[in-house]
Order: C-alpha cells, then structure tokens, then sequence
C-alpha cells in the first residue's frame, strides 16, 4: 500500500506539473491569467496534499477539509475541481495492494457515498465560491442535501463533466487522460508537453463544462473544434512542443476573451495522479502492510 507520505507527495505533483505545463487558456508556467497565478495553485496544492493523504477520513471530509486548507492561502478558487476529483482517488488509493486495484477500489467508494458526503461537499462548494454554478431546483448547493453524494452528483452530470466522473467511475480520466499522459511520455515528450497532449485530446473529446455553463454549449464546442485542430499534428506527441508558437497564440486568445477550459485542467490534473500513484508503486516507493 502507498504511504501517506507518498500519497501526499503524488497529490502535490500531480498539482504541480498541472499548472507548468503550457495548457491553453489555463493558468501555466508561462503565462498567469484570469486574475490569478501559479504560485497561488502550489500554495494550494500544499496546502491540499496533507489532507487528501489522511487515512480514514470520509469522501466528503476530504473535500470540506481540502477546500477549508486552500482558503487558509489563498482568497480565489483555485482548486475546487481538482479537489472534488481527487478526493475519491485519494480514498480508494489507501485500500490497494497495487494499480490493477484502484478501479474496483474507486468504484467501491463512489457506490458508498453518503448524504454526509454531500453535505460536507456542498459546505466546500460555498466556501469555494465557485463561479458558474446557477441554481437549480433539485438539490441546489444552496440548501442543505438530500441524497448521497453520489445521487447529488447525477443531477448535475448532464452540465458538469466533474460530476459525471462520479456516475462513470472516472472514465474520462481512466480511458482519455491518463492513456494520453503515457503515449506522451513513451513516444519521448517532455512531461509538461505530455500534460499539454492529454489536455488536448480531453478538450477534443470532452467540451467544456466550465465555459459551457460561463457563456454557452455554442462556445465550448468552438473551443473543443480548435482543440481538434492540433489533434492530427500530434499523433506522435513528440511533435506537440514544436507546435509552441500556435499554442501560445490560442493561450493568448482564449484569455483574452476570458475563456478558461477549467474542467479540463481539473481533469488533467486528476489524470496526473493517476499517473503518479501508478509511478509511486512501479518504483517500489510503498510502505510496509
């Protein structure tokens, strides 16, 4: 089993490597945006890692826990998605022997959570203040949940590509992210162009949700048709740093009209720890049973 020590070390640099690498529209390590920088993502991602490490706290513990730890360091929402995406990661990871083990440990912990867990998420979500979210009539964030979490979560699937990792046993991050992150990397990519590839072929793949519910389902497929566009340059991912230059280009202009592809940075950075805990244990850095 991973230490609590090394999953908090997988936590930070699964954060970590997410916000240097050059993500279009996304705060990265070469170009800040939408009022925030990345020192303000690692002091989060210190201030998350210890939490989401701790044995036995609960799905939704980690999640009001987390978000509580960030607003001690930072006064913007920096990491809501993450920590709603890596909170369950984090407590199936403690029940496995090895890698093969965390799609059945995961969905085990998806399938149990509890009307607790959404309780302790929804005090997360306001204190996150997280932008975008609206109102709705059933279970509104706003008012005190009636069902599991997980139930909470398939309200929202339909307009939240976060929520419906929760409903699919991640399978955007298992069968999209995470494979993108490894042909990357073996086809000789730097890490941070590797995480640029697998945020690519997510937002070819996956529009949107965050400006599909800022602006309109019309602005995230035009943002998801562009990221298309390098798709078939980058079938050897090698190829993606020498496409630098027109990245950039398209950074700069989504920030400028202030289009910020967030749920797919969230849904890196979760496949970013996949990738972490299947290094973790490949590298024998495991503690005793």
């Amino acid at each position: 089993m991973l230490s609590e020590t090394h999953i908090a070390e997988c936590v930070y640099w699964a954060c970590e490597q997410e916000v240097k690498a050059p993500k279009p529209g996304n705060v990265n390590s070469f170009s800040d945006g939408h009022g925030m920088a990345v020192s303000d993502f690692l002091k989060s991602a210190r201030a998350i890692a210890p939490v989401m490490a701790t044995p036995d706290l609960s799905v939704g513990a980690r999640i009001l826990q987390s978000i509580q730890a960030t607003r001690e360091v930072v006064d913007c929402n920096t990491n809501l998605g993450i920590v709603l995406l890596f909170a369950p990661l984090c407590h199936a990871i403690q029940h496995c022997q090895s890698l093969s083990d965390l799609p059945a440990a995961l969905s085990e912990t998806l399938a149990n959570l509890t009307i607790d867990d959404a309780d302790l998420a929804y005090q997360a979500i306001r204190l996150a203040e997280a932008g975008g979210l609206g109102q709705t009539d059933k279970q509104d964030i706003h008012q005190t949940p009636t069902v599991s979490l997980r139930e909470a979560m398939r309200m929202a699937r339909d307009h939240d590509t976060i929520a419906a990792q929760y409903l699919n046993d991640f399978d955007e991050i298992r069968h999209i992210g995470w494979p993108a992150l490894k042909k990357g990397l073996h086809a000789g990519e730097m890490l941070e162009w590797a995480t640029c590839f697998a945020y690519l072929c997510l937002l070819s793949n996956v529009p949107d949700t965050l400006i599909q519910r800022k602006y309109s389902p019309e602005h995230a497929l035009a943002v998801t048709n562009k990221a298309k566009s390098f798709i078939p340059d980058t079938n050897q991912p090698a190829s993606l740093s020498a496409m630098e230059h027109s990245l950039f280009v398209w950074d700069t202009e989504l920030k400028q009209h202030a289009l910020n592809p967030g749920t797919t940075a969230d849904l890196t950075a979760a496949s970013l720890l996949w990738l972490a805990f299947e290094q973790a244990f490949a590298d024998n850095r495991i503690s005793a049973p």
